[in-house]
């Protein structure tokens, strides 16, 4: 077993993807109608648009955008540099939530919140 790959269900796919693209570097790997994948490394990261989130929920979800808190779970974005990474991703129009801070064990956690709500740790690299 592998983590393959996370979806977001957005509201507009190709607004979260230029995002993504403009505040942390990313290219586009696959882009259809209502679906969008960024080449993000070993596990893809997608953004599926809420009418697909629909289709395949029909129960329903809680969309990102629509609560005032984010969610209780994280993308975590691994960075050489934080605080530069952190300052790109709030001039592309995230919020932010936590500025870059040193935590205990030596590692630089920043926290954002993209124009659709999905929750960005912003984080270096583990030391060893």
């Amino acid at each position: 077993m592998r983590l393959a790959y996370v979806i977001a269900y957005v509201s507009n796919v190709c607004d979260s993807m230029e995002f993504f693209e403009k505040a942390f570097g990313f290219k586009r790997r696959f882009i259809g109608e209502g679906y969008a994948e960024l080449a993000t490394g070993s596990t893809t990261l997608a953004f599926a648009s809420h009418e697909r989130g629909d289709e395949n929920l029909p129960s329903g979800y809680v969309a990102a955008n629509k609560s005032d808190r984010p969610l209780g779970i994280e993308i975590a974005l691994e960075a050489e540099s934080v605080e530069e990474s952190y300052e790109r991703a709030i001039s592309c129009g995230a919020k932010s939530l936590k500025k870059p801070v040193e935590m205990p064990w030596g590692q630089i956690v920043a926290y954002v919140r993209c124009p659709e709500g999905i929750l960005i740790e912003l984080c270096s690299p583990m030391k060893e």
